[in-house]
């Protein structure tokens, strides 16, 4: 039994020492430096400054600056339709023929009572004149000489009601020509030929639909809050009035990406709609390439400011963090630091920073993936 604790304390021993061997290689282990990390590649660029103007957006859709109904003015059997539906026409242009004849055959005739009528004048002036020299000679009573002078005038009124009725039956032979009155683009006939058109009045036969596209409207409605800052803006002088000046305006599509249509704010409504509160105002823009209909959803932007300097980055370089923009800036030192900043527009590819970034800063425009705020960068200039 005495040589149980000896036997213990061997034991014992023998256990220090295995753990005082493994204390010594896991010390050797950790006192092994672990290889450092790289510093991460990234490309670098410095902001551009720009004189920019503030722009303001806004939502609403295109409108014809006029449309016209087409109706028969005359009666008679369509002979002729002259375009396809959809066609773009220009004023002037013939559109449909009504049969003629029988308006032909009605100036024809009213030609030839103007015709009668003139020589039935020319004989009531030679009358009169020849009256006249009687009268004189005293060859012939006065009264004689009033109905020489009656039958001239009786004949002069004839004639003027005779060239009213010629140019009467002249216009009903027009208007069997049915012409454009506005440029723009046509519908379809809504009458085909052959059938009977109506040409009385109220009950005109409709025949089709011209809608003007050359130039074409962009109405918006500004709300009192814009409203009430431009207004402020054109007293301290930042802006010009809009109810004096044509103000540019930029438009954008739903398929383009930048404003590249550019037109100017023509009418400002003068009052507010109290239902709405908001400013109805128009902006008018060139068609010529015919890429604009009457009904397109569009964006407008308009100047909400004079010209300033302003800084812009690439829009590749923000970042989104629970729906604030951030960027990453880099230091004089090489690190990397995490900043949020306020954005506005954007401008050519490049991104308006409106608070957060100094000119002369770096922001890093690739390589964000793996940076955290404070770690080592190797920059390289874009």
């Amino acid at each position: 039994m005495r040589d149980i604790p000896y036997t213990l304390k061997l034991c014992a021993s023998v256990v220090l020492v295995f753990l005082l061997s493994a204390c010594s290689r896991g010390t050797g282990n950790a006192n092994t430096a672990a290889p450092s990390m790289p510093p991460s590649p990234v490309k670098t660029a410095l902001p551009v400054v720009r004189t920019l103007v503030d722009w303001d957006e806004y939502s609403g859709r295109l409108e014809s600056v006029g449309s016209v109904e087409i109706r028969a003015r005359v009666n008679g059997y369509l002979e002729k339709v002259c375009f396809k539906a959809g066609d773009k026409v220009r004023k002037g242009d013939l559109l449909f023929v009504i049969d003629q004849r029988p308006y032909r055959i009605e100036f024809q005739h009213a030609q030839a009572e103007v015709e009668r009528t003139r020589a039935r004048l020319d004989l009531a002036q030679n009358d009169y004149e020849r009256a006249e020299r009687l009268f004189r000679a005293k060859a012939i009573s006065a009264e004689e000489q009033d109905a020489r002078s009656k039958g001239l005038r009786e004949a002069t009124a004839t004639m003027n009601s005779a060239v009213a009725t010629m140019e009467a039956a002249r216009l009903n032979l027009t208007f069997t020509e049915v012409r454009a009155p506005i440029s723009g683009r046509i519908g379809r006939e809504l009458i085909t030929t052959g059938n009977l058109v109506n040409g009385n009045g109220g009950g005109a036969s409709l025949l089709a639909e011209i809608v003007s596209i050359d130039p074409i409207y962009l109405y918006i409605d500004a709300d009192e809050l814009s409203i009430l800052k431009y207004r402020r803006l054109t007293r301290e002088g930042k802006r010009v009035n809009d109810r004096d000046t044509e103000l540019p305006a930029e438009m954008q599509l739903m398929n383009e990406a930048d404003f590249p249509h550019q037109g100017v704010i023509d009418y400002v409504d003068p009052r507010m709609n109290a239902d709405t509160g908001t400013l109805r105002i128009r902006a008018v823009f060139s068609n010529g390439d015919d890429q604009l209909s009457p009904g397109f959803f569009a964006r407008l932007r308009i100047p909400g400011s004079e010209p300033h300097d302003a800084i812009l980055i690439p829009d590749r370089a923000l970042g989104t963090d629970q729906g604030q923009k951030f960027i990453w800036v880099v230091a004089a030192d090489n690190t990397v630091e995490y900043r949020k900043v306020k954005t506005g527009a954007l401008s050519q590819g490049l991104r308006v920073i409106s608070e957060g970034l100094a000119p002369q800063e770096r922001v890093v425009i690739e390589g964000v993936q793996r940076l955290k705020s404070g770690a080592k960068v190797q920059p390289e200039a874009q």
